[in-house]
């Protein structure tokens, strides 16, 4: 996949700086190519539900950023993203000790794009990452709201 401008990963990079739900989960930007993001994120209790587990709304929400950014990657650069529906599966619990969230474009397009998302963890013991979540997104391309952009 193309993106429209060359300066497509430092705009990915400085809009993911100014989230702040990422800065609170401890996501981290861990690779940006065109149509393709993945974030990496620990375990932290603080974001845990009553058995000990990543809480799902945490696995969503870093799995929506890495679609967003996926197909943000490909878009203009006079653009912004929004996410308009996604739909998750919670295939295992959350355990950690660390995760990545991969957000791959599956169609783009000049207003919707469709991406594929999978939520992996790191299993302890150096054995194969084990899928947790998968998601699908619709992600939308935004034109002409200055509020957006910034």
């Amino acid at each position: 996949m193309t993106p429209h401008d060359a300066g497509f990963e430092q705009r990915t990079r400085d809009s993911f700086a100014r989230q702040a739900a990422m800065a609170t989960l401890g996501a981290t930007l861990e690779r940006i190519e065109p149509g393709r993001v993945v974030l990496a994120m620990a375990h932290r209790d603080t974001l845990t539900q009553q058995h000990g587990f990543v809480h799902a709304g945490m696995l969503a929400a870093a799995l929506d950023s890495a679609c967003g950014y996926a197909a943000f990657s490909l878009m203009p650069d006079d653009t912004a993203v929004l996410t308009i529906e996604f739909k998750i599966n919670l295939l295992a619990p959350a355990r950690g000790p660390l995760f990545r969230f991969e957000g791959r474009v599956v169609k783009p397009g000049r207003t919707i794009t469709v991406v594929d998302g999978r939520a992996t963890q790191h299993e302890p013991g150096g054995g194969e990452d084990k899928l947790i979540a998968t998601m699908t997104a619709t992600v939308m391309t935004v034109r002409g709201r200055e509020a957006l952009k910034h």
